[in-house]
């Protein structure tokens, strides 16, 4: 959960929300802390490695808006989210090994092997995943520590001054965007299968995370737009935390910096390919996948994280995928919403406070919408991806659906 998201879209949030965007981490925060409830309920009476897919299941049945929603889930927070933060750290390993000056080629080089030895990783087995995270996750927290103790007793109050900050409306606006920071609090449903004890630990680890990354977004926004102007960090993009880094801490604090970027970025690829294994699974065991993406899969046990891979491969190397990434994150804030909603017809089974999930639900769909007409308005083209994203999800459904009905029936006649 930590580090990714901040380090790839921070300057594009910032170009909405500007200053303010500490608030709107804030929001985005306590959306996440509120679906996180849904999540922990629905986790410990339903433990499964299929994570919120087994929920919407439970929700709703096992039916066409189950369906659509997983194939828009897969596409956009497994395979273009995935893809868009292996880029980020393509961009980051190019600049600091070969040179400020590389092509996008070296970006893709180190993204593609970043993917490749993530899927190897899952493949080895849970438990070295386990070490591989919680040591990058270490070394982030560390670097990140000495960047905010650094970056705070060097700000410039002026640039954090109200005054400043946009509309309460683009504050909003920018919410579906920093909730991808948050995103990865999802992956911890899928470890509902492997976890001990889940009706304990679940809710543990669920609260601490978002507690903790939360403080954390919020300390690293008030540090990076307390030390560069609103059009600095939109001009640095990525690579604007490693340059708020300079002027406490000099070169080495941009090089700890990119360094940290490495580890947040390939923590986050590494933790998106593990949930891929339990997603693609169970929506190959229900029969909303073809088999291939199942353990019975004819390109073997791993055939949905070779899927996966080969998928994420293709969107790094051919697809731009900087406009998507948005969009990816506003489509799972969107199954997030179905989840929530899951929970409050299942709140009875689960044992979850109705107004909290209500809350949520609510909370989420108010800054969907404000994203939604912001893109309509502001990135058409963006907001005519999102509408393609949602009819493909719809339509591979269908077209599976279509050819799984032929082929009962060809089993049938024979």
């Amino acid at each position: 959960m930590v580090g990714a998201g901040i380090f790839a879209l921070l300057a594009e949030a910032g170009a909405i929300a500007g200053a303010a965007l500490w608030i709107s981490f804030l929001i985005a925060g306590f959306i996440s802390l509120a679906l996180g409830y849904a999540f922990v309920k629905l986790g410990a009476r339903y433990p499964s490695s299929g994570g919120l897919i087994t929920y919407l299941i439970e929700g709703f049945g096992n039916g066409r808006l189950v369906g659509a929603a997983s194939w828009l889930g897969y596409v956009t927070a497994i395979v273009v989210v995935g893809a868009m933060v292996a880029v980020s750290f393509g961009d980051y390993a190019a600049r600091l090994f070969v040179g400020s000056n590389t092509g996008s080629n070296w970006t893709n080089v180190f993204a593609s092997l970043v993917v490749l030895a993530s899927a190897l990783l899952v493949i080895v087995g849970v438990r070295w995943v386990d070490r591989a995270q919680s040591t990058i996750v270490i070394g982030l927290l560390a670097v990140f520590a000495v960047f905010v103790v650094a970056t705070l007793t060097h700000l410039k109050p002026h640039l954090l001054a109200p005054s400043g900050y946009p509309s309460l409306h683009s504050i909003v606006s920018s919410v579906a965007l920093t909730f991808f920071a948050y995103l990865g609090f999802a992956v911890i449903s899928f470890a509902g299968g492997d976890i001990v004890n889940p009706e304990q630990n679940l809710p543990r680890a669920m609260y601490l995370a978002l507690g903790i990354t939360m403080f954390l977004y919020l300390a690293i926004a008030v540090s990076v737009f307390g030390t560069l102007t609103v059009e600095q960090v939109i001009h640095y993009g990525p690579t604007a935390i490693a340059e708020a880094a300079r002027p406490s801490l000099g070169e080495a604090g941009f090089v700890a910096m990119g360094i940290a970027a490495l580890l947040a970025t390939s923590s986050s690829v590494l933790a998106t390919f593990y949930a891929s294994v339990g997603l693609t699974g169970t929506l190959a065991e229900v029969e909303q996948f073809p088999p291939m993406f199942g353990s019975a899969s004819r390109l073997g046990r791993h055939g949905g994280l070779a899927v996966t891979t080969v998928l994420t491969l293709l969107f790094v190397n051919v697809f731009d995928i900087g406009a998507l990434a948005s969009i990816g994150s506003a489509i799972s804030l969107a199954v997030f919403v179905l989840v929530g909603v899951a929970g409050l017809r299942l709140r009875r089974e689960i044992g979850a406070q109705a107004w909290v999930i209500i809350a949520a639900i609510v909370a989420s769909g108010v800054a969907l919408a404000f994203f939604v007409v912001d893109t309509f308005h502001n990135d058409p083209k963006a907001f005519w991806a999102m509408a393609v994203l949602l009819v493909l999800g719809v339509l591979m459904d269908v077209l599976w659906k279509h050819a799984r009905s032929r082929q009962i029936s060809d089993s049938a006649a024979s």
